[in-house]
């Protein structure tokens, strides 16, 4: 029997490869046609010019869990993390992205099974709620 040396944190998600930027490498976070023309409806609808904030968080069916929400650009820390795809933000704290590297972020209107996903190539292991993953560091 092999002795772990590493603990295993938990997250859900799904393994993906993200796509590659122009300069070759793939960005921290990615997002899926249908997410960004989600996204770009709901700023639109709101007339405001949010950013979207992606965190990891301890807890959840695996371990760790997804959370997202809109906030002002101005309202980020001075040690947050900033990333932006074709013209949409996403803000971070320090720490998720350590977590959330090559994770893209899907959307789908579907009835069942409909809303966000995350795909996320450092989940070891996913709930079935796609919410909360593990990943060994």
């Amino acid at each position: 029997m092999l002795e772990r040396k590493r603990p295993l944190l938990f997250v859900g998600s799904a393994s993906v490869e993200a796509p590659p930027t122009s300069g070759g490498l793939a960005p921290a976070i990615s997002l899926t046609d249908n997410a960004l023309k989600h996204f770009n409806k709901l700023r639109s609808e709101r007339n405001e010019d949010f950013c979207l904030r992606i965190r990891v968080r301890q807890g959840g069916c695996s371990g760790m869990s997804y959370t997202m929400d809109f906030e002002n650009r101005e309202n980020a820390r001075p040690d947050d993390s900033f990333i932006e795809y074709n013209g949409f933000v996403i803000v971070c704290d320090p720490k998720s992205p350590l977590f959330l590297y090559g994770v893209q972020l899907d959307y789908s209107d579907a009835l069942i099974g409909g809303g966000f996903n995350f795909k996320n190539p450092n989940a070891t292991q996913t709930c079935g709620c796609g919410k909360s993953f593990a990943a060994e560091m």
